[in-house]
């Protein structure tokens, strides 16, 4: 999001003379968190960061976020009748596509409408016709294996069960779950999983010896890199199912890598961020304890290899990346810009989304 801010406030042809400002919260997986927030934005009291040195001081225009399809409902509920824009890179419930619901929700990833669909023409193509199905108990999955259910019947699949689980849930639960996988005859697994909740029923399976299993997944985890580097007993070898298009921002990966900003700023952020990396602590620190080495400040991000410098999440960046230019590009129209834009204009979020 920054990288595309920062791109637009450098650029002549949109919206020249206008800033974009903007301010980042951590929801933490929270929906009251997310709610919280949402309604702190919409009452306009909120004081915006922006990449001048002039704080924002306008009413926030769009909220870009959030990553999973529960908050997103939540937040787009009681946003939705202040009409201001919500903007999501990775929520998919197809549930979310109801505008009388959630009026002003957006999102620059296709529905599960398509995804559930589509994860059922895979299936049949191998013909596999007798499959079980797990799904987190949240909106994503139910609503997203109804779909998946729904068009397996019309093309013959049989389900030998559907059962829907939450990974704090208790123990007894869990257990029911893995005897109803243990007593199954098909060997084929769909899932309408969240990484989080994958790596809790893998850690499960082997621990009852449980392998041997075709996996189908959806987008949130079949290509996630850190739940295949946490399947340590390779539980999840082999498994197949649908990924976000690949894409590749220019530039993106040296803006990540370059935290010097970061480290100027007053951003209390980047101590913990070079210490956590680097195993090393600052001299004035406080946020680590230990024998570690002293930080230099100069260590080299480049050589390093863990999430925070994985590419492979870029299609997923590409998404943020879009929703930010989506309303740059909706200011500048409302803004009737050309070599300057009309600044007496009152801006609307109803007309913006």
């Amino acid at each position: 999001m920054l990288f595309a801010i920062k791109e637009i406030n450098n650029s002549t042809d949109l919206l020249p003379g206008i800033s974009l400002g903007y301010t980042i919260y951590d929801a933490c997986t929270s929906i009251a968190r997310s709610v919280k927030v949402a309604l702190a934005l919409a009452n306009g009291n909120e004081i915006l960061s922006a990449l001048s040195e002039a704080p924002c001081t306008r009413q926030v225009q769009a909220i870009l976020g959030e990553t999973s399809s529960s908050p997103c409902m939540a937040v787009a509920t009681v946003i939705g009748p202040f009409h201001i824009p919500m903007i999501s890179h990775f929520a998919t419930c197809a549930c979310l596509s109801d505008k009388t619901k959630y009026p002003s929700f957006l999102r620059t990833i296709p529905s599960d409408y398509y995804q559930s669909r589509a994860l059922a023409q895979l299936i049949k193509h191998f013909g596999w016709t007798w499959v079980g199905a797990i799904r987190t108990n949240d909106g994503y999955g139910n609503y997203g294996m109804a779909i998946f259910t729904e068009t397996a019947q019309h093309l013959g699949i049989c389900l030998e069960y559907s059962v829907a689980f939450f990974r704090t849930d208790p123990p007894d639960k869990i257990q029911k779950i893995i005897d109803i996988i243990k007593a199954s005859t098909s060997k084929v697994i769909v899932t309408f999983l969240s990484p989080t909740d994958v790596i809790a029923l893998v850690q499960q399976l082997f621990l009852h010896n449980l392998t041997g299993y075709q996996w189908v997944g959806t987008e949130a985890w079949i290509s996630d890199s850190q739940t295949a580097a946490m399947d340590r007993h390779h539980i999840l070898d082999g498994a197949i199912g649908l990924s976000i298009p690949k894409a590749r921002v220019s530039g993106m990966r040296e803006f990540i890598l370059d935290v010097k900003p970061l480290n100027s700023s007053s951003n209390e952020m980047f101590p913990e961020f070079w210490e956590t990396v680097f195993s090393c602590k600052f001299k004035k620190s406080t946020s680590s304890a230990g024998n570690q080495r002293e930080c230099t400040g100069n260590e080299d991000l480049t050589e390093v290899q863990n999430s925070f410098t994985d590419m492979s999440l870029m299609p997923i960046f590409y998404n943020v990346y879009k929703g930010v230019y989506a309303v740059a590009h909706a200011l500048h129209n409302i803004l009737s810009c050309n070599k300057t834009c009309n600044n007496k204009v009152q801006l609307d979020p109803f007309t913006v989304s």
